[in-house]
């Protein structure tokens, strides 16, 4: 538990930059397969609003819909995550005792085609809330946790997709070339 709690601290915020009113980045012939979002492992960090299991699969995976199911090629790619642990931040005192949200997925690629898993381990993101007005007093104080818990698995997915793309190998056309890394079609 201290290790998440540590680790969450330490780490920046790790989010794809791109809204989904954007077009989506070029992932090659990528469509959505499955989207998995497992809990059974996860942590609360102590100082934290509660939220259960089925809570986080369902914003995980309303994000990771949201975010992939822009892609329309015929390709199927599986995204598994698992929520390592998170902090939404309760109501506190603005500016001393404003803590942020965090929180800490493990994400998965698998091939459908090829059914294969793409990435040898799976990728430990830290994401954290968008700075911004709220944060800057607490989002305990002007956010509902469920807009917390929104908030949070939308940055995780942007940063998920960052991760994908820097790996265009795994998006390759057998018979063709990877994808350039970030362009947009």
């Amino acid at each position: 538990m201290r290790r998440i709690a540590l680790l969450m601290t330490l780490l920046g915020a790790c989010a794809s930059t791109a809204g989904l009113e954007d077009p989506p980045a070029d992932l090659g012939d990528f469509v959505l397969g499955h989207n998995i979002t497992v809990t059974d492992k996860m942590q609360m960090v102590p100082i934290s609003r509660a939220a259960t299991g089925a809570e986080w699969e369902a914003a995980m995976e309303k994000a990771v819909a949201d975010r992939f199911g822009r892609y329309d090629g015929s390709r199927v790619y599986n995204i598994g995550i698992a929520i390592d642990g998170y902090a939404l931040a309760p109501p506190g005192i603005p500016v001393v005792a404003a803590p942020k949200s965090v929180l800490v997925i493990t994400a998965n690629i698998w091939d459908d085609a090829r059914q294969a898993k793409l990435n040898t381990e799976g990728k430990q993101l830290t994401v954290f809330e968008n700075l911004d007005g709220e944060n800057l007093i607490g989002t305990g104080l002007t956010r509902t946790r469920e807009e917390q818990m929104a908030a949070l698995a939308y940055n995780a997915a942007g940063a998920v997709e960052s991760w994908l793309l820097e790996h265009p190998e795994w998006f390759a056309d057998p018979g063709g070339a990877a994808p350039s890394p970030g362009t947009r079609p």
